[in-house]
């Protein structure tokens, strides 16, 4: 890699904002707030929206759509064409 180019890239820890869940990772994402991890160490914290620990596709309660009928439904509101 080229010197002087590249983002800082250090350890993180990024936190669920619906859950509390927290983990520790690299990122080069910086923050004013820190948070002291397991280690002892304190590193910057990032508050997130939703992670895996949050996310409707990795909890399982994601609501399948109805996709099945769709275009019969579409053929019911317009009609099918007449060339």
């Amino acid at each position: 890699m080229k010197p002087g180019i590249h983002p800082d890239y250090h350890p993180v820890v990024f936190q669920d904002a619906s859950t509390g869940k927290s983990f520790l990772t690299r990122s080069t994402a910086t923050s004013s707030r820190t948070i002291e991890w397991e280690d002892g160490n304190s590193y910057p914290l990032l508050v997130v929206d939703i992670t895996a620990d949050s996310h409707p596709f990795w909890t399982g309660t994601q609501r399948l759509v109805d996709t099945a009928g769709r275009v019969e439904k579409f053929n019911r509101r317009y009609g099918k064409r007449e060339r």
